[in-house]
Order: structure tokens, then C-alpha cells, then sequence
């Protein structure tokens, strides 16, 4: 695939959801592109809709009006098993109760490929044992996913991501529940692989700052529109001042980060 293919683009997106009252409508005019070999952060205040945004890119919800396009095809046109082999997500919900391996819950990013019975090929084993090399836990395969620390689960579930095989990666909230250390792993492993492996990679975080400093680019929602653009430029627009609603938060640009005023 080449550097920099669109893998992902809508067009005049409006998100929200539709009641017996009419339409609630969360955004408008959302205009974003996800290329390959790019790590791209999505950003914005709690309520503005950031993890609707992301259940319409993937199709689980429907968007209220404008498309969206995977691989220049829209995504309504994807019956699921086509749409499991384009994206794959990774969500901060937790695990239901189980006894599997680390590896076995790798494996399960398989299953768009494997036949009915679900039996593993020699490619299926290798593109696992690829997904758990390249997040660096190949020493954990064995054990049960219970027995490892949070940031080594979400690099797991990274790996099943990766085991899947799809051009573009979304995640949603992916640092959530982790310290600073685990973090800052996470996001630069992210980085890696979006460089390395060539894939479009998507995740929603409320962590700003190392939003700031690791992604390529960054798409700010707040109550008018959401805007994609590199950190930098960012930065240099004065968007990230929209963030939030509140007077003593502001965005210092010869810092690059966020201050509080005294209250």
C-alpha cells in the first residue's frame, strides 16, 4: 500500500441519532480524511460527540446525512465480514469473563479470515505471531489475559487489531485506566506501528498534551465543527482555545499546552 493513501474520507458528515421527536443532531459538515502510515488523534470536550464520530466511521450507527468512504467505497455498501476486514476497533470496554490466552484473544483477530470452523491456517498463526512481535508481549502468549497488568492488555488488544490485517485502526479512549508511563508507551507503540506497518490508526484520547506531542495529526471537535490539521498548525490557528468552555483553561502556543488561570 502506498505512503499516504487515503484509506478512510467522509463528506459533509452530520452525526446524531434519530427518535420518534426527529433528529438529534450531535455535529455537521465533518469533512476528515485517514491516510495511511499516519497516527491521528481525535480530540474534544466530554459530550461533543467524539465517540459517536467514531461508531459512524466504523458503521455501527448510521449518520444522519453525507457519506463515508473506505478504500473509495461507501461504507453502507460493506456487508460485515467485508467491513471486519477493511477496520478493525479497539475499544476500552473490558473483557467478558473467560480463561483465554493472550494468545488465543490475539487469534480472535482472526475471525474474518477463518473458515466455519474457526481453525486456525498456518498464515492465520503467523500474522498472530507477527501482531504480538511487533507489540513486543510475544513473552506473554501463554498467559491468561487476567494475569497481565492493564497496559499489557491494551497492547493485546492492540495485537488483535493487528492480527486482523485491515489498512486502518481506530480506537477508542485507549489510555483510559492507565499511568503516565503506560500512556506514553502506548501512544509512541501506536506511532510505530502507523509508521511501520503503514496503517491508518484513529483513537479518541482526552489526553491532550501527548496528543500534542505524538500524533501526526489531529482532528479538534467542538461545538461548531471538528478540524484536521497537523499539531503545529493547530496549535498556530487558535482552535485548541475552543476546547473547553471555560475562561481560566486556555492554550499557551509558546508552550504548547494547556493552563490554568488563577482562579
Amino acid at each position: 500500500m502506498e505512503k499516504g493513501k487515503k484509506i478512510l474520507y467522509s463528506e459533509n458528515l452530520q452525526i446524531g441519532y434519530t427518535s420518534k421527536k426527529g433528529k438529534n443532531v450531535i455535529a455537521s459538515n465533518i469533512s476528515i480524511s485517514l491516510n495511511s502510515g499516519k497516527l491521528i488523534a481525535l480530540i474534544g470536550a466530554n459530550g461533543i460527540g467524539k465517540s459517536t464520530l467514531l461508531r459512524t466511521l466504523t458503521g455501527i450507527q448510521k449518520p444522519l446525512s453525507g457519506t463515508i468512504f473506505l478504500n473509495e467505497k461507501s461504507i453502507s455498501k460493506f456487508n460485515p465480514m467485508e467491513l471486519a476486514q477493511q477496520l478493525s476497533i479497539v475499544l476500552t470496554e473490558s473483557l467478558p469473563s473467560s480463561n483465554l490466552t493472550v494468545f488465543e484473544l490475539v487469534a480472535l483477530g482472526r475471525q474474518p479470515y477463518t473458515n466455519w470452523i474457526g481453525k486456525l491456517t498456518p498464515e492465520d498463526i503467523s500474522k498472530i505471531n507477527h501482531a504480538l512481535e511487533l507489540t513486543q508481549i510475544s513473552s506473554l502468549s501463554s498467559k491468561k489475559h487476567y494475569e497481565i497488568s492493564d497496559g499489557q492488555l491494551q497492547k493485546v488488544l492492540v495485537a488483535r487489531a493487528l492480527a486482523q490485517d485491515t489498512p486502518l485502526i481506530i480506537l477508542d479512549e485507549p489510555t483510559t485506566h492507565l499511568d503516565l508511563l503506560h500512556k506514553v508507551s502506548l501512544l509512541k507503540l501506536l506511532k510505530k506501528l502507523a509508521l511501520e506497518t503503514n496503517k491508518s490508526i484513529l483513537f479518541s484520547t482526552h489526553d491532550l498534551d501527548l496528543a500534542l506531542q505524538l500524533s501526526d495529526e489531529m482532528i479538534v471537535m467542538n461545538s461548531q465543527k471538528a478540524v484536521q490539521d497537523t499539531p503545529k498548525n493547530l496549535i498556530q490557528s487558535g482552535i485548541l482555545n475552543s476546547l473547553f468552555e471555560d475562561e481560566n483553561i486556555i492554550f499557551d502556543k509558546e508552550k504548547a499546552k494547556f493552563i490554568f488561570n488563577d482562579l
